[in-house]
This record gives structure tokens, sequence and C-alpha cells, in this order.
């Protein structure tokens, strides 16, 4: 998506207006339906001219092709400008550039990473080189027409009010200047001669509108490139929060000694790539030979990733990586110099099948090493006993003697990269208010269908596609097939729809989500949270519905084979007000996770014809 898209002569005219902030405002409202804030449009005024005076050259074509605030496809990322056209060789080229108002910064020892003044406080971030470059890798990995039309893609930055210093240009940061050069404030004419190096003509068929409309590229799923990470192939760059992330993390356990223990907890919703990051650092830990594991609390991100390498790794090697987070009752203190742990929100207090081993999982990791970090949603606990929250975690650390940080994940890799749809899910579901109260013009796929025979067939023919659809729905039906394989005994049964399909388990266990016969069978929360798909199907149970307006939760509706809810009934005895409460954020926060597992698409059915009629207005 383009918010404003123009030819040069036409991008001049608009700012001579001396109202481009307005005009560009404008395209963004028609482009994505609602406004942005006045900072960004401040920003637009700021930098807008800075690149006006820059293109006002005749050797630069009227005719080239001026884009302005691109949305990357399936990323939540927008390149600033973008300048369109032919080079010399009359191959279509464009150039990606970054505008930074940047006055100052400062070095820092990781990796492509510098310190500037951003969103009012000082702060780590991204290189401007780095992140010029992997936005245009970004555009290479997920849009086809890209690739198939040869379009060479030029990144810069230009830092319109920064004067030149040994910080930005400094040798360290040589790799990233080298593939995306930085341009400062007396390199308005550089810059110039670099637009006319590689733009010097205007193209008859449009390359801004073939790459907007461009073919998507099929999603890039973990668990498919997770032998090809391990065996040191580089298959996800580190964008923008995410490498700040990475970079303090790998300084920190590189750093971390048994006196000096550090904790890192990094909070990030669904899809901001806490998974990505996390099999990252084992990667990198391990080939720089710090004794390190990957730890979950939920045994299905496992399975699934420890199916994927056993062609290639012994099981030995295997389990040496991954962990439960139930492991370390018994294990010495310091032992390993990190533990990464992922979806840190389903730690529990007690470890064992019976909730009778250890004193508290949080505890138990810090102590068992130099360094560890957790990744966080406190929105994805879904059980009565998950305990892993920020202040349990800095907790345990103050008592520990460790030293505690907090960063956060925000770029959106889910979801279509739509930020949108997840404040409007966020809405829908009265977890919290936001103002996206609509769907329009957001960039996702999603659906209410009327009939659960029909979100079925939906599912099974996306998943003819890349195998990657799924049905789900809330645990409100008992597992009466568990016993009953080969068998016919239906589960989750709609009699007024004539519909019946059987919980997973049965046969794949876990490993439920990568099974090809699984398109079958329904899945849960249990199996498929901390895993992706491209499409998921979600069926709304009796435990959550809509009574005029308002999102009511029903934990007694949950099937008693669902070890999410126990606990509620002694609880609802000694304090009621709690126990509803709890159990409100625990339901909700389940249809969350459930309803933002697909990356392209969610369609949803609800038993409750009032829910259904709900979410088919919203």
């Amino acid at each position: 998506m383009i918010v404003y898209s123009s030819t040069k002569e036409k991008f001049m005219a608009d700012v001579m207006t001396n109202d481009i902030g307005d005009i560009i405002h404008q395209a963004f409202q028609a482009a994505t339906g609602h406004k942005t804030g006045i900072r960004e449009v401040v920003s637009w005024e700021n930098s807008i001219p800075y690149m006006y005076r820059v293109l006002a050259d005749d050797d630069i074509p009227n005719g080239v092709e001026i884009a302005i605030e691109y949305h990357i496809p399936q990323s939540s990322k927008r390149v600033d400008f973008i300048i369109a056209g032919k080079n010399d060789r009359g191959q279509d080229t464009a150039i990606l550039i970054e505008l930074k108002q940047w006055s100052e910064a400062s070095m820092t020892t990781m990796d492509g990473v510098v310190t500037s003044y951003v969103g009012h406080r000082e702060r780590e971030v991204s290189h401007p080189s780095y992140q010029a470059w992997t936005y245009a890798c970004l555009l290479q990995d997920f849009n086809q027409t890209v690739h198939d039309d040869q379009i060479q893609l030029r990144p810069c930055a230009y830092l319109h009010n920064y004067d030149q210093d040994d910080v930005i240009t400094n040798d360290f940061y040589k790799e990233y200047l080298d593939k995306a050069p930085v341009f400062l404030k007396s390199d308005a004419l550089k810059l110039r001669e670099f637009i006319k190096q590689n733009v010097r003509h205007g193209a008859n068929d449009p390359v801004m509108y073939r790459i907007d409309h461009g073919k998507i590229k099929p999603t890039k799923h973990l668990a498919d490139k997770l032998e090809s990470m391990l065996q040191g192939n580089q298959e996800f760059l580190m964008i923008d929060d995410q490498k700040v992330v990475y970079e303090t993390a790998m300084q920190l356990a590189q750093s971390s000694t048994a006196n000096k223990k550090h904790v890192l907890i990094v909070e990030g919703g669904p899809g901001t790539g806490k998974s990505v990051v996390a099999i990252n650092l084992l990667v990198e830990l391990t080939k720089r030979q710090l004794l390190s594991k990957y730890v979950t609390r939920n045994a299905a991100p496992r399975s699934v990733y420890e199916s994927m390498l056993t062609k290639s790794f012994k099981k030995s090697q295997i389990t040496n990586l991954f962990s439960g987070s139930g492991s370390f009752t018994e294990t010495a203190p310091n032992l390993f110099d990190a533990l990464i742990v992922d979806e840190a929100h389903r730690l529990n207090a007690k470890s064992g099948m019976y909730q009778n081993q250890g004193e508290n999982q949080v505890k138990e990791i810090i102590r068992s090493a130099k360094f560890s970090i957790f990744f966080l949603d406190e929105d994805q606990k879904v059980t009565f006993r998950d305990i892993g929250d920020l202040e349990e975690i800095k907790l345990w650390a103050l008592q520990l003697g460790a030293e505690a940080q907090v960063l956060k994940l925000e770029s959106q890799f889910r979801c279509n990269g739509s930020d949108g749809y997840l404040a409007w899910l966020d809405n829908a579901l009265q977890i919290r208010e936001t103002a996206n109260e609509s769907l329009e013009d957001i960039d996702y796929d999603f659906r209410v269908i009327n009939d659960p025979n029909e979100l079925r067939d939906v599912i099974v023919d996306r998943n003819k596609v890349t195998k990657k659809a799924r049905m789900v729905a809330g645990y409100c039906w008992k597992w009466q097939s568990k016993n009953d394989w080969p068998g016919t005994i239906k589960d989750v049964i709609i009699d007024e729809y004539n519909f019946g399909m059987r919980w997973n388990l049965a046969v794949d266990g876990s490993l439920w989500i990568i099974k090809p016969e699984s398109i079958n069978e329904i899945g849960c929360i249990h199996t498929c949270q901390g895993l992706e798909l491209d499409y998921v199907g979600v069926i709304i149970g009796p435990d959550l519905v809509v009574r005029n307006g308002k999102v009511i939760t029903d934990a007694t509706k949950r099937a008693g084979s669902d070890s999410s809810v126990h606990g509620y009934k002694k609880m609802l005895a000694e304090d009621p007000e709690q126990a509803k409460a709890l159990a409100d954020a625990i339901i909700k926060n389940t249809y969350r996770t459930l309803m933002t597992r697909g990356q392209k698409g969610c369609y949803i059915f609800s038993t409750d014809p009032e829910t259904q009629k709900y979410f088919s207005e919203l």
C-alpha cells in the first residue's frame, strides 16, 4: 500500500502549495481509512521539503515516480520515500530512502545499533543504513514482482539535520554503509548524484504500480526454516526493535557471570518476532560455545521444532537445545550461560505432571543461568496457573541479585503486518478500548461465516495451497474421542447445523498443526499457542457471548477436561470477584490468541446468534 503516489512534477507542485503535510495526510486517510497523529504530519512537513530541494534538478526527469509511506507487505514497516524509474541500462529501479530528522547520535558497541533521541527520550535504535537495507531485504522477501521483474532496489538514508561527525559514518558501521549509503545535512548534492546515477528515466510501465500491486511471496514460517537456521544460515533479518533486542541480549549473555547476573524481559504482542529473535539467539550463542537452551512451558512449539530437526540432528542434540520450563527444579546455580524463555507468560509456579515439584519456575530459571531472557505477552495468559508477568520476573531477578532490563518489540509480522487488526480485535473482544472500531481498509482477510460447515470448507480449500490452514475452537466440548481411535465419535458438535468434528491430539499429539491429516480435526489453545498458520478458522463456543453489545464470559461453559480453568470453582468460593475477573481475562486472551494464529487471514463462527451478529456488524 502506498499512502502518496505521483510523478516528480506533481510532487514538486504539491510541495510548492506549502501544504504538503495535509496533502499526504489526506492521502493517508484515503489509503487507510483513519487519521494519523499530528507528530507524523509535522514530520512530513519537516522532511519532505528537503527532498523537494534534492529533486530540483532538470537531469532528474519529471516523469519519474515518487511514493511516500510505502507499506511493505506482511509487515508493519513503511518506507519513507521512494523514487522509481529506469537506470542508464534500462533496468527498472527503485531508490528507497529512510528519512531521519536526527541532529545527533552516539555509537554503541552493538552491531548496527546507535543511540539517538527518539520518541521523547534517548534510546538504542537501528543505524539508519541498517534500517534502510533491511527494509529493502523485506521488500525482496515478500514481493514476488520485485524478484520476477528484476527490479533493482537501491536503499539509502538521508539525515537532513545531521552535521558530519564520526558516529553515523564511523567504520564500525561500514558493512551497512556499503549496503545503504547515508547522506547527512551537507550531502544534499551527493544524494542528488546518487539519485541521478540510479534513476535516469521515467518508466513506460510504472515501477511503483507494479510493486504495489505485485504478487506476494509465500510467507516464511519459523518452523520451516528452523533446520536451516541451526545450520548457520540467516533466514530472518532482525528488523528495527528486533535488532536492538537481539544485540542487547548478545551483549548481556557474553558479559554475564555468576557474580553479575542479568535478566532481560522482552514484551511483545502476537507476530512481533519474539520466537524468531529467540531462535536466532539460540543459534548464535550456541555457535559461540555458550551453554544455552530454548525454554517453553507449552509443549506444542517444542514438539514441532524437534520434529522438524530429527532428519538432520541427533535426538541428544535436540534435547540439549530445547527444554520445558519445569526442567530446572534441581539444576545447579548458574549452570547455563543463557536460558532463552519463549512464551514466558505461560510459566507456572510449580512443575511436574501433578504440579508438586519445585517452588517457582521463574525463580528456578533465573537461578540456573548467568543470563536469562524472557519473551512475554501478558495478554496471552490462558490458564489459571500462568504466573509469568513483568512484576513476577522483576521480583525474582531482584531477590536473586540479577540486574533486570525491559525492552519492547512492536514491529508486526503477523496478521499481514496489520497493527490495525490487532487493535480492532482488542476492541472487539473488549480487552481494551482502542480507536480501531472498524476493519474497513485494514489489509487482513477477516470474515464472519454463518455456518460451521462452510467455515470448514473454506479452511480445507485454503489448506490446498500451502498446507497451513487449520480449524481451532474454544475448549467448550468434552474430549469424548480420546480413546476412540480409529473411530467415529465426534467432539465438537453443533446439532442445528449437523456439524461434527473430532478434537486433535489422539494420534498426532502436539504435532497436530503440521500433520497433513489434521485438517480433518479441530485444535485448541494448547496445540497452537506459540505457532503460526497462514489461515485459521475459529469456532467461538458458549464461553464467550455478547449481550446488548457487552462481551460476557462464562468459565463454567468450558469442558471439564480443560486444565485452563482448573481451580476456578475453588477460587470462586473463596473470592468470587477475583475468580470472575481472572476467568474473564483468560477466556478473552484465549480467543485473542486463537484469532491471531493466521498470518494472512482469520475466519470465525460463533455458536451464539447474537455474538455472530455482533462480529458481523463490526
